[in-house]
C-alpha cells in the first residue's frame, strides 16, 4: 500500500542490514542502501515494496542527489559500516580515518541531508552501533573510537530532534554471525563458530521493536548480547 511508512536502510545487502529490511517488509515501503547494485536489486525483488538505492555513503554528491528525492521519511537504519582493528602502536592513520569516514562522517551527513524528510514525517533514526560502542577491548581502538563517536553523535541528535518529533534509537549487539564478523575473527587469528554468535535476525527484531513502539514510548539505548542456546 503506497500509504505505508518509508524506511531507508543502510547496508541493506547483507548482514543485519538484509535482516533488518526483511523485518521492516511487512509494515513498511523500504529504499535498500548498499554499493552492490546487482545484491541489492536482488533483495528488492524478494520484499514487497522495495527499491534499491545504490549510493557510496563516502561520496558526498552522490548522497547529496539521492537524499535530495526523498521528502518524506519515517526511519533511517544505519547499518552499514566498515571495521578495521589493530592496536594503538601499529594503527596508521589511513586505519583510522578509515573507520572515522565510514562509520561516523558518512554517518552523519546522511541524517543531515535527510533531517528535513525525517522532521516531516517526525520519524525515527536507528543507529546499529556495536558492544564496541560501550566498551573497549585490546587491539579494537581505531574501530571502537568510531563507535564511541556515533553513539556521541545519536545521543546529541536525540537532545536536539527530539522537539522537531524525531526519535532516536542506538543498538548495541554483540558479536552477530555476520561476513563483517568473520573478517574480525580471521584477524584475531581464532576459529569461527557460528553458533557462539547473534543472529542477524535477532539484532533485527531489536530494530523493528523501537521502530514499531507505539507513540508515547521512545526506546532511547537497546543492548542486545549473545546467549549459549541448549
Amino acid at each position: 500500500m503506497a500509504d505505508r511508512p518509508l524506511a531507508l536502510v543502510t547496508g541493506a545487502s547483507r548482514g543485519i542490514g538484509a535482516a533488518v529490511a526483511a523485518a521492516l517488509a511487512p509494515t513498511h515501503r523500504l529504499l535498500l542502501g548498499g554499493r552492490d547494485v546487482d545484491t541489492l536489486r536482488a533483495r528488492a525483488r524478494e520484499l514487497p515494496e522495495a527499491e534499491p538505492w545504490p549510493v557510496d555513503l563516502t561520496d558526498a554528491e552522490a548522497l547529496g542527489e539521492a537524499c535530495a528525492r526523498i521528502e518524506s521519511l519515517d526511519v533511517l537504519v544505519h547499518s552499514a559500516g566498515v571495521a578495521r582493528l589493530g592496536s594503538v602502536a601499529e594503527s596508521e592513520a589511513a586505519v583510522w580515518r578509515e573507520n572515522l569516514e565510514v562509520n561516523v562522517v558518512a554517518v552523519a551527513e546522511l541524517t543531515r541531508l535527510a533531517l528535513p524528510a525525517l522532521r516531516a514525517a517526525k520519524g525515527h533514526v536507528v543507529f546499529v552501533n556495536s558492544g564496541q560502542g560501550l566498551a573497549v577491548r585490546a587491539g579494537w581502538g581505531p574501530y571502537a573510537a568510531s563507535k564511541f563517536a556515533v553513539r556521541a553523535y545519536a545521543d546529541a541528535l536525540r537532545a536536539e530532534e527530539e522537539s522537531h518529533g524525531v526519535r532516536v534509537t542506538s543498538v548495541y549487539p554483540g558479536r552477530t554471525d555476520t561476513e563483517m564478523q568473520r573478517g574480525v575473527v580471521a584477524h584475531e587469528g581464532g576459529e569461527y563458530t557460528p553458533e557462539k554468535y547473534l543472529r542477524p535476525e535477532s539484532v533485527a527484531a531489536a530494530v523493528a521493536a523501537a521502530v514499531t513502539a507505539s507513540p508515547d514510548a521512545h526506546l532511547t539505548e537497546v543492548t542486545i548480547r549473545p546467549r549459549p542456546v541448549r
